[in-house]
C-alpha cells in the first residue's frame, strides 16, 4: 500500500478495550512509581511516567516517519497534526510501552544490573512491544502502511527493535541523570530526555528504513535492505548502552586495576 488507509473502518470495541485497558495499566504503573519513589525518597519514577505521557504529544512526528495511520471514523482523538488524528490512548500507550519497562530497568541499574540483565530486559520490552502493537494492528485500530519489510502478523519487526533500543537508551540515560543529580528538580530533565532518546533510537537507528519508506519510487529490495540495517543499528545501540552501565564500568575498572597490578608484579 503506497498511501495511508484513510477510509479503513475502525473497530470501536477494540478501541474501548485498548483505551480503558492501557489507562488502567497506566494508573497501576503510576501507583508503583509513587510507592517506589516514597521508599527511595525520590520523584524520579513519577517524573519518568510523566515524561512519557507528555512525550506522546510528539507522536505525529513518529507517525509521519514510520508511515503509521490511525483509523479515523469514530476515533477518540486529542488533536490532529500533519493531517494525522491522535488517539487518546497514545499517551497511556507511551507509559505502558516505554516508561513502565524503563522504570523497572532503572531500578535494576541502581542495584547493579549487568549487560546480560539488560539484554534480558530488552527481550522483555521487545515481546511487550510486539504484543501491544499486534493487538492494535490486528484488532482494527491502526496500521503501518507502505513497503515495510519483515512483517509478523502485519507488524514490522524493525519497529519493535527500534522501540526496544529506544527504551534501553532512555533507561540508561535516565539512570545516569538520577545518579548525577544533586537536587530533585534536576530530574525535570527527564521531560526533555524522553523525546531526545525516543527520536535518537527511532529516527537515528531507524533513518535508513524511514528513507526507504519514503522514496519517490519505493522498492521491496530497498525496504528490506534498509530495514535490516536499521535492525542492526538498533542492536548496536543496545550493545553500546550496556557498556555504559555503572556495573559494567566498575567491572572494567577492576579488570584494569588487576591487569596493572599483574604487570607490576
Amino acid at each position: 500500500m503506497l498511501s495511508a488507509p484513510t477510509d479503513h473502518p475502525l473497530d470501536l470495541f477494540m478501541q474501548s478495550v485498548l483505551t480503558y485497558g492501557s489507562y488502567l495499566v497506566t494508573v497501576v504503573l503510576l501507583a508503583i512509581a509513587i510507592v517506589m519513589g516514597i521508599r527511595q525518597k525520590t520523584p524520579f519514577y513519577v517524573l519518568l511516567i510523566v515524561a512519557a505521557f507528555v512525550g506522546a504529544f510528539a507522536e505525529p512526528l513518529y507517525d509521519v516517519g514510520m508511515s503509521l495511520w490511525f483509523y479515523t471514523p469514530g476515533l477518540w482523538t486529542t488533536f490532529t497534526a500533519f493531517g494525522i488524528p491522535q488517539p487518546v490512548w497514545a499517551h497511556s500507550g507511551y507509559v505502558v510501552l516505554y516508561a513502565g519497562p524503563a522504570m523497572f530497568i532503572c531500578d535494576r541499574i541502581v542495584k547493579g544490573l549487568t549487560a546480560t540483565g539488560l539484554y534480558q530486559w530488552a527481550a522483555i520490552e521487545l515481546a511487550c512491544s510486539c504484543a501491544f502493537e499486534m493487538i492494535g494492528i490486528n484488532g482494527g485500530l491502526y496500521e503501518y502502511w507502505g513497503p515495510h519489510a519483515f512483517r509478523i502478523l502485519n507488524y514490522p519487526l524493525a519497529i519493535g527493535m527500534l522501540e526496544t533500543a529506544q527504551v534501553v537508551c532512555l533507561a540508561v540515560a535516565a539512570a545516569e541523570l538520577r545518579r548525577r543529580a544533586t537536587r530533585h528538580w534536576h530530574l525535570l530533565g527527564l521531560l526533555v530526555m524522553f523525546p531526545c532518546t525516543f527520536y535518537l533510537g527511532n529516527f537515528g537507528a531507524g533513518a535508513p528504513m524511514i528513507i526507504a519508506l519514503h522514496l519517490e519510487q519505493p522498492s521491496v529490495f530497498m525496504s528490506t535492505l534498509c530495514s535490516a540495517i536499521s535492525i542492526g543499528s538498533a542492536c548496536v545501540l543496545i550493545f553500546a548502552a550496556s557498556k555504559l552501565l555503572p556495573a559494567e564500568v566498575a567491572s572494567r575498572a577492576r579488570s584494569t586495576v588487576r591487569a596493572g597490578v599483574a604487570r607490576m608484579a
